[in-house]
């Protein structure tokens, strides 16, 4: 009877559960330091793809800097109002 409580207690739903989170913890401590390694090992590569994911992020705000910045308010990007005169509406009439 000792090992089907054993085999009870191995199998219960706590101890697996257990088990889990304690195989990820390690997996992610590992990665984690084989992320640490490869930066040190190669800093200039780690800092142009952070640099480039963070333009690709902040692509938006950086197009409508650079616009405001050479000055050309005719042209606007697709999708945006110009800034020129608005049309009325029957309602403002």
């Amino acid at each position: 009877m000792a090992t089907a409580h054993e085999l009870q207690e191995r199998l219960s739903p706590k101890t697996l559960a257990k088990g889990a989170w304690q195989g990820a913890k390690e997996k992610g401590a590992d990665l984690a330091e084989d992320a640490v390694d490869a930066v040190k090992a190669r800093p200039l590569a780690t800092t142009g793809v952070i640099a480039a994911i963070t333009m690709f992020l902040a692509r938006e705000p950086l197009i409508d800097l650079a616009t405001r910045a050479v000055g050309d308010k005719k042209k606007t990007r697709k999708g945006r109002r110009a800034d020129g005169p608005q049309k009325q509406t029957e309602k403002s009439q």
